[in-house]
Order: C-alpha cells, then structure tokens, then sequence
C-alpha cells in the first residue's frame, strides 16, 4: 500500500513538471498524454530543476551524466501505468450492420462481412439488433446466383446466444436430387454426404434426418437442412452465449482458432464440408458434434474442453488432430468413424473416455497421452497400428471385443502402466498378442507390468504371450551383444568398417581408455562425432561391459538354453508345442528300437520282422509324426527352425550308433531272444519317475523280468511302452533292457533317451505350472 502511494505521488510531481517545462502545451485534465517520451522529458527537466537548484553555478557535466544514466535507467523498466491499453471494441449497431454489410471486404479472393472487433449485444433486451441481425446477414450472405460471402468475427465479443444456423441457406434434401438453387461444385459437395451416409449404414443405422431423407426411397420426402456457403472466421472469438449451429452444412473453411465459448455450444449432425479449425479454441461448456460430419481435415489442436464433450457417432473423412488437447470430463467418441489419421498427441483426458464401437480405418497415434480414468475401446476396430509409445493409462484400459485387422497391434513402448493400480483388460488368449513392444532396453517394467495384470486377471495365456515376446527380445539383445561390435572393446579396423572416420576411431579409442561408455548417446559428448553419424550407426554396434573368454562362453550358453527352450517350448508357455515334440521325439526312438531289436541279421538265418508288425510299427510311426508336425506348425512362428531343433538332438547320434552296430554286427549268445524284457508280476498305468532304463542284477529281478514275446501280433506297442517309461516317466508296463548279453551301442541309446527324458519331463512340468492357473502359485507372487 505504501509503494502504490508512492508511486501515485511521484507520477503527480512527474505531470507538474512536464506541464511546467511545456509552456505551450494546451493540456487539459483527462486528456493528459503520458507517453514514454513525454515522462523522459519531466524526468529530466525534474532533473535539471533540481541541478541547478543545488548547484546554481556552472560546471555541472559530471552530475548531468548522472542525470542521463538515470534517465536510460528509467526508460529501460516498463512503469506500470504506460502498459499497452486493451483492444477497443466498437458497438455493433443496426446501422453499422447494414454499413458492413453493404461494403464487404475482399479476404483470398472472396467477399467478406467484416465484423471484426466488435462488440455484438444479442440480447433480448437489445431488441432493434437482436430482431435484424440474422435476417439482414441471411439475406447478403446467401443470396443464389452469386459467389459465397464469408463472415468474419475475428477478436468480436458476442453477448446472448447466437443462432449460427438461421444465418444458413434452408434447403431441403431429397432422395433423387440436390436442389438446383446450389453451383454444381456445390451440389457436388451435398451429394458427398449421400456416400457417407451409405457407408455409415455398415455399421448402423443412420438416424440422422438428412441421411435418412437422401437414402429414402420416397422422392417427396425430404429433410430439411441450413446451409452455409461461405467461409467462417471466429478467430479469438468470444461467445459468452449459448452457440448453435447444429444440422448445418458448411461448404467452406470454418476457421474458430483461439475462439473462448463460455456456455453450450451446440453442432450436432453438422457437415463440414472443406477444413476446420478449432486451434486453442476453449470451449468452457458442453461442446456436442454428435452425429457430425468432417469431409476434410479437422483441427482441435491445443483445444481445452472444460466440460463433457460429444463426439457420438461422427465422422472423421480426413485427419483428424487432437494433439495437446484437454479434455477434463467426460469425451464421448463411442461409433465414431475415423477414415484418415487420427492424432492424439499428448492429449490430456481427465476423466472417462468412451471410444466403443469405433472405426479407425487410418493410424491412431496416441504416443504420450495421458488417460487419468478408464478408457474404453469395447468393440472398437482398427485396421492399422495403433501408437501408444509413453501413453499412460493410470485407471483403466478397455481394449475387450475389439476387432484387430491383418497387421494392426498396439504398439505400446515406454507405456506408463502399474499393475497395481491400473488394468488393462481384453479378450482373453487374444489382447496378449496385439501388445507389441520393439526392444527390450527401456522396456523390461512395461513388461512386468503387463504380464503382472494379465496374471492378476487369470488371463494366462494373455501374460505368456507376453512372456514369450519378453524372452524373444532378450534373445534378440544376446545374439547382438555375442555378434555386434562392441564399442567398448572392438578393433580400430572393425570401427573403420563400421563407418567411423579414422579421426572419430582416434577419439573413441582415446575415450574408451579413461573411461568405458555406459549408454551409446554418450559418442553424442565427442567432438569429431556428429549427430548425422551417430544416427546412422547407432544400430551397427552395442555397448557393454568388455567379455573375458569365460565370460563370452557363459553368454554362448545362456543364448543357447533359451534359444532351445524358445523353439521348444515358447519358453514354458505353449503346452501344445511340448507336447509336439515329444510325440515325434517318442515315435523316432520307438521306431529305433524296433528296428535294433527285431531287424538283427539276415544270414546265415534270418531275424527279421514280420510284414504285419513291420506295416503297423511304420504306420503308427506315420501317424504320430504327422501329429506331432500339426502340433508344432500350429503353435510357433518358426516351425521349421523346431524340426531342425528336434532334428539335432535326436538324429545324429542314434544315427551314429546305429550304423556302428550294423557295421560290425552282432555276435553274442540269446540272438533269438528280445534285448527288453518286462514286469511280469502285474500289468497297470503307473509313474514310473525313479525307474532306470536296464534291469537291476540281483538274479530275482530276473524272474520277475521276462524277454518279449516277438510271436504276439500287438507286441510292437512294447516299444512305445518304452519311449514313454524313458521320456515321459509313464508306461503301462515296466519294460527295461536285460543285463546280460547285451551290445554296448544298444545300452548307450537306451541311456541317452533316459536322460533326454529327464530333461523332456522338467521341461513339460515347467510349462504346466506356466499354464495352468494355480498348479504353480510362487509365479503370481509379486
């Protein structure tokens, strides 16, 4: 307070001095100019009164440069009083109407009633303007025959309501024909709305009066609709009324950038016909473009809807802009039809967001949009892929009954999600695979968050998928770390074929020797190495701590082990492909074992199989294949990477062996006698988890353990009994090599199908407790 009042007495002693030292100024109270220039020139005159006042006699040089620092001192601070005065208005009068409206202004070619900075009172009390202004402008505005006229309502107050649409052409729409009181570019923009209209009724019914008027098959029926032919420009507009432009046409820009609507505004079943601007446009009120028609590109960039806002059932032709938009209650999109791109970027969306039963024919980007509540895209379908790097979704995403066209995800890296907190829901077996993420750095929390949701709603198969695209992505960054150059430790040569200059090698080998490199945009800090370079290298080479042999054989392993459990087992989370394998697994070694023991020689005398036998061992060795190969090639991308996996383990070394025992022969007492031999106490499915593959010494297990008999026609299954006692640990009866007089080749394949069946058997435990709920409850710990 005691500032102010200084500041008021030294503005007073500032005017007495310019009037004292202006003795020709005819100034009169209320008109005094104070004008930086005049303030300067009281200030120094103030200045030299008090100069020569203290000091009458000359020289004073040295106090009046003082004077004029402190001058250029004053003149630099803007005062308070001197701010730039607000924008005038002028009154809108009925009289100032029909003056503008009888010289209209020339805007890009076109007439234009300029209303620009005016202050217009729509008011029922202001009855003379309130009764003429739309019949006088409707009259100019749409007059037939002659080209458009726009409207300008650039930086004008507006007070009470404003009926947009009575400044509009109304004009009935039949089935058969547009009017003829249009242009044929015109009518050619009408007959647009017939073709959305058409396409519309793919989805639902239109229940629009227009659409169901042009798609009537009565020709006398017809809809009546306000049309505007020339351009509108509301920029920094204010509406301090209700708006109304609802069920108009608009064949012409609509420009309402920077546009303030403090009450309802009200465009429902509106049409669009050329581009919309909504810019920084402020709607402090309920906004309704429900059942609207966009035909080309529409602009909400920046927007601030400060209450519900209704986008029901519109239709997006074009692009679609939202971006840095605000939305703080609820925005309603639900059948929405967006034909183009649609932008979200870092839009803000307060509260609930309904986009049910939508159509996104183009690509939705919401990358950093922020989602407070629920958002919801039930039935919703997209037929392109969906961007939502860094959005976050802190309440609740709907994604359930929604329709994923051929090549459309969601692509969802550095997703703001917790689990805890927040919910991603979907069609169980379905969303997991539509979640997409490129690269594992930076993303392993989005992922644990994502798989921590789907396993907190039981959707199992949905946090596998998940899983598995987790492990493929770290397979991914091994295989890159074992084959990519590493900064940290590679040669000045392999550098160079990189694609650095020797200088830029010169500069990261002098680095690296201080200090290692932690993350790649630390080449950015280099001097020699500029932005272009980085960015076009940046993918050739990694950066890592330097291997040591141990430590790269280490990596050589770990990249191993989950490669096979990759192709094997989609690492524990597709019981389906386990059990592929290892029916082709058990039909091959079933199939060896036979022939080992029922094909031994052909001279002098001959034991060989039967032709019954050999065409059922060849048969159910056919069919189990076969089964085994569906199984495979249905449930992983790389079916034929799987074989070669089986391939490899199984093949070569039986192969090896086998022909080493042909080779030699055989040659050794109870050559007509079965080398396996079975319980014959009793016959019953049991678990056989401890058993070993070749009988136990003690000579009462030889009584016990009987040769098989090779005269019975369904002995062939004794050696299906056996693959599944060695893998899978399971078996009818217990069917086991004999110990004596038995060729070392055959015991070593019975044993290395024992031990692939110990690593087999953990593997299909593994992937049980991943896929069933509840077998296995320390994975849903947190």
């Amino acid at each position: 307070m005691r500032r102010n009042k200084v500041r008021k007495f030294y503005q007073q002693y500032l005017t007495l001095m310019y009037l004292k030292s202006d003795k020709q100024s005819r100034l009169v109270p209320g008109q005094l100019n104070l004008t930086r220039s005049n303030i300067a020139k009281a200030l120094y005159n103030s200045l030299s009164v008090g100069i020569n006042r203290l000091l009458p006699n000359p020289p004073y040089s040295i106090l009046k440069i003082i004077s004029i620092c402190t001058l250029f001192l004053f003149l630099s601070i803007q005062p308070v009083w001197a701010a730039e005065p607000q924008l005038q208005r002028t009154v809108l009068t009925l009289e100032l109407l029909q003056e503008k409206i009888n010289s209209p202004m020339v805007n890009q070619g076109s007439f234009t009633v300029d209303l620009r900075e005016m202050k217009i009172d729509l008011q029922p009390q202001n009855k003379e303007l309130h009764d003429n202004f739309y019949k006088l402008l409707q009259d100019f505005l749409q007059k037939t025959g002659t080209k458009p006229v726009g409207l300008d309502l650039s930086n004008s107050i507006i007070e009470g309501d404003f009926i947009g649409s009575d400044l509009g052409l109304r004009t009935p729409l039949y089935a058969q024909a547009i009017a003829p009181i249009f242009t044929e570019t015109e009518q050619n923009q009408l007959e647009q709305l017939r073709e959305v209209c058409l396409q519309s009724l793919a989805y639902s019914v239109p229940n629009s009066k227009d659409c169901r008027s042009l798609l009537g098959k009565d020709s006398t029926t017809s809809a009546q609709i306000s049309v505007f032919r020339g351009s509108l420009i509301f920029n920094q507009t204010v509406f301090k009324g209700k708006v109304e432009f609802n069920n108009t046409f608009f064949l012409q820009p609509v420009e309402v950038s920077g546009a303030i609507f403090n009450e309802a505004t009200n465009f429902r079943q509106s049409r669009f016909g050329r581009r919309v601007s909504f810019i920084n446009a402020n709607f402090c009120s309920e906004v309704d473009f429900q059942g609207s028609v966009f035909f080309h590109k529409a602009n909400f960039k920046k927007a601030d809807f400060a209450k519900n806002a209704e986008f029901k059932n519109t239709t997006f032709e074009d692009s679609a802009n939202f971006s840095n938009t605000s939305f703080q209650q609820l925005a309603n999109f639900s059948r929405a039809r967006w034909e183009g791109t649609t932008n979200f970027y870092q839009a803000g969306f307060l509260e609930e967001t309904q986009f049910t039963k939508g159509n996104f024919q183009g690509f939705l980007f919401l990358q950093e949009t922020r989602f407070l509540k629920s958002v919801i895209f039930r039935e919703t379908q997209f037929n392109l892929p969906v961007n939502m790097r860094g959005a976050s979704i802190l309440s609740q995403g709907d994604f359930s009954d929604a329709v994923f066209a051929q090549g459309a995800y969601l692509n969802v890296p550095s997703l703001i999600f917790n689990a805890d907190k927040a919910k991603i829901l979907g069609n169980p077996g379905e969303i997991g695979v539509m979640l997409r993420i490129p690269q594992l750095s930076g993303n392993q929390n989005v992922l644990r968050n994502l798989i921590q949701n789907f396993r907190q709603l039981q959707q199992i198969a949905d946090a596998n998928k998940l899983e598995y695209a987790k492990q493929r992505l770290h397979l991914k960054s091994l295989t890159r770390r074992l084959v990519d150059a590493n900064i940290n430790d590679a040669p000045q040569q392999r550098l160079i074929n990189l694609g650095f200059s020797p200088t830029q090698v010169e500069a990261i080998i002098k680095r690296r020797q201080t200090q290692a490199f932690q993350i790649k945009s630390e080449l950015l800090t280099l001097a020699d190495i500029d932005e272009e370079t980085f960015t076009q290298l940046s993918s050739r080479f990694v950066v890592g701590e330097t291997l040591t042999p141990i430590k790269w054989l280490l990596q050589i392993w770990k990249w191993l082990v989950l490669s096979l459990l990759l192709l094997l087992s989609g690492y524990g989370t597709n019981f389906y492909l386990v059990f592929g394998v290892g029916i082709i697994a058990i039909a091959f070694f079933s199939l060896l074992f036979w022939l080992v023991d029922r094909f031994r020689r052909l001279h002098p005398n001959k034991i060989i199989p039967t032709a019954y036998e050999t065409s059922w061992m060849l048969g159910s060795f056919g069919i189990s294949t076969l089964f085994g190969l569906i199984a495979i090639f249905r449930n992983t991308a790389q079916p034929w990477l799987a074989l070669i996996c089986i391939g490899v383990i199984i093949v070569p070394l039986p192969t090896f062996l086998l022909f080493q025992l042909y080779q030699k022969g055989r040659y050794h007492d109870l050559m007509e006698t079965s080398y396996f031999t079975e319980d014959g106490t009793f016959r019953q499915l049991r678990l056989l988890i401890g058993r070993l593959p070749v009988i136990p010494r003690y000579p009462l297990f030889r009584e016990r353990y009987l040769p098989l008999l090779w005269n019975r026609r369904w002995n062939w299954l004794n050696y299906y009994d056996f693959s599944l006692n060695n893998l899978l640990k399971l078996g009818f009866n217990d069917v086991r090599l004999r110990d004596e007089h038995l060729p070392g080749i055959i015991s070593t394949l019975a044993w290395y199908q024992w031990s692939l069946g110990i690593l087999y058997i953990t593997l299909v435990l593994w992937t049980l407790s991943r896929t069933i709920p509840g077998l296995n409850l320390l994975i849903y710990l947190k």
